[in-house]
């Protein structure tokens, strides 16, 4: 689910809460050594994703949030914020010439470039909760 998150939401906390659980503890945090990626730059969005006023020619970045049984990739236009809602179950990464995250038919692209390199563990770390949260034993073989 997509939100404008620019200013305080309560659907959105709402939302965000239930499909992902609630943020992770301060203490948690620092005992998972971060739930936050560094900026990715954006190369291409789905339709469905793609905000009412977006311009297309300036360099948009997004970030992605850990969650208990998800993640919430953060990206802005303009002035807006918006967040993108992926429960783990719903969650799907491609890794080729781009790194892309697909749930329920929409998409966002990333740029393989020194940002993606930088976040290469955080991605790691969030395939390893996705798995843990999901049972998925038959992947540690």
């Amino acid at each position: 689910m997509l939100f404008n998150t620019t200013y305080k939401n309560i659907d959105y906390s709402k939302e965000s809460d239930l499909l992902v659980g609630p943020p992770f503890s301060f203490f948690n945090k620092i005992k998972m050594r971060g739930v936050g990626s560094s900026r990715l730059i954006i190369e291409e969005l789905s339709a469905q994703l793609q905000p009412k006023n977006s311009r297309s020619n300036a360099i948009s970045y997004a970030n992605i949030e850990l969650r208990d049984k998800g993640v919430i990739v953060h990206f802005g236009n303009k002035l807006d914020r918006y967040s993108w809602i992926v429960p783990y179950y719903r969650l799907v990464t491609y890794s080729n010439k781009r790194f892309s995250i697909h749930s329920n038919g929409h998409f966002i692209k990333f740029k393989k470039n020194r940002n993606y390199r930088n976040n290469k563990k955080f991605i790691a770390k969030m395939m390893d909760m996705k798995i843990s949260h999901l049972k998925l034993g038959y992947y540690d073989v």
